[in-house]
């Protein structure tokens, strides 16, 4: 089957279509602070770059700018996030928000890895932890039931089955992967909380429950109420409209994401009825879509919001700065994409991949 090595390589048409996505700088955000909305409808925050040094990794550079590893990982095609040395990475800063009518109270993705909350004080965007394969996080509508500060954790026969020398109850503490703050919800055994293991969020590494950084989980846990719906959702791919353009924002499914982690790439997979929606979302701009555009987007997978409409916009009009971002984009996009797909390297200090 195709490998993630192979469609990476259409990522370098993607670089003009990246920059779009960057109407002007930034500056960089305190650790790992939460993703608040633009003035757009449906995009969100400004892509950035990072040049990192010998001892970053990308899993540090995730927290520090409240992504998800994943995240990061799809963003970098080729570029070992371990050991990725003295060089230009990507953030994927910029997303677009979920469909306008799903936007209520609190929204999961969990192809994307990404809860968002559209209740009084947002809309909010938060990176999360999912089950881990055979032990899914269920899709569906359900409710928050309560909240507690300092929850204990009971372990499940799951866990138990693990680890049979669990205490049938943890307290408050270090090691409690609960964290400080839990939000319980109508679905039994499964919850919204922090943990203690902050490695684990962008990645399917739970039993099931929502995880979110600790700091991440303190900003979230006063603005949830009793009562709100909570819906998740298994969507990779999303469109939305900034500006008069059309965006195509597409992540790697589960199942990839879980491949990328272990080995660094992942085979390919159709998207369904991606087309039909295209057009759907298009309207009366179909004849503005660049459709080479779209296939290489949906094929790398990258994550990242994607102007797929032509811009009557020419060139030479464009913001200095945002001429200058579509040929840096070009560059690392080109750099990360002409290195073939390696499995990751693992320092010393590299710690395990999360169970609980």
């Amino acid at each position: 089957m195709a490998r993630r090595s192979r469609s990476a390589r259409s990522a370098l048409a993607l670089c003009a279509a990246l920059a779009a996505a960057c109407a002007a700088p930034a500056p960089p955000p305190a650790p790992s602070v939460v993703s608040a909305v633009a003035r757009e409808p449906d995009l969100t925050g400004t892509l950035r770059t990072h040049h990192t040094v010998k001892e970053d990794t990308l899993i540090d550079l995730a927290r520090d700018n409240g992504l998800g590893y994943i995240e990061v990982v799809a963003a970098n095609p080729g570029v070992d996030p371990w050991l990725p040395g003295e060089r230009d990475v990507v953030l994927p800063t910029a997303r677009l928000l979920p469909p306008a009518a799903l936007r209520k109270d609190i929204l999961i993705n969990i192809a994307e890895q990404r809860l968002y909350y559209f209740g009084k004080g947002g809309p909010l965007s938060f990176a999360i932890g999912v089950g881990r394969e055979g032990i899914n996080t269920p899709l569906g509508v359900t409710s928050v039931t309560r909240k507690r500060e300092k929850p204990s954790w009971y372990p499940g026969p799951s866990a138990r089955h693990d680890d049979p020398t669990l205490p049938a109850r943890v307290p408050p503490g270090p090691d409690n992967p609960l964290g400080e703050h839990a939000v319980y919800l109508g679905w039994p055994s499964y919850l919204i909380h922090g943990t203690n293991e902050p490695f684990g969020i962008g990645r399917r590494s739970s039993r099931g429950c929502v995880r979110l950084y600790p700091e991440d989980i303190k900003r979230l846990f006063p603005l949830v109420k009793k009562g709100m719906q909570v819906r998740v959702i298994n969507e990779p791919v999303k469109l939305g409209w900034s500006q008069g353009e059309l965006y195509l924002e597409v992540h790697p499914t589960l199942d990839q994401a879980g491949q990328l982690e272990d080995t660094g790439h992942y085979d390919a997979a159709a998207i369904p009825d991606l087309e039909e929606r295209i057009r759907k979302q298009a309207a009366n701009q179909v004849d503005r879509l660049d459709w080479e555009l779209i296939k290489q987007t949906a094929e790398a997978r990258l994550g990242v919001p994607v102007q797929i409409t032509r811009s009557a916009v020419a060139e030479r009009e464009l913001p200095l700065f945002q001429r200058f971002l579509r040929s840096l984009t070009s560059t690392l996009v080109d750099t990360a994409t002409t290195q073939p797909a390696r499995p990751p390297t693992r320092s010393d200090d590299a710690p395990p991949k999360p169970l609980r």
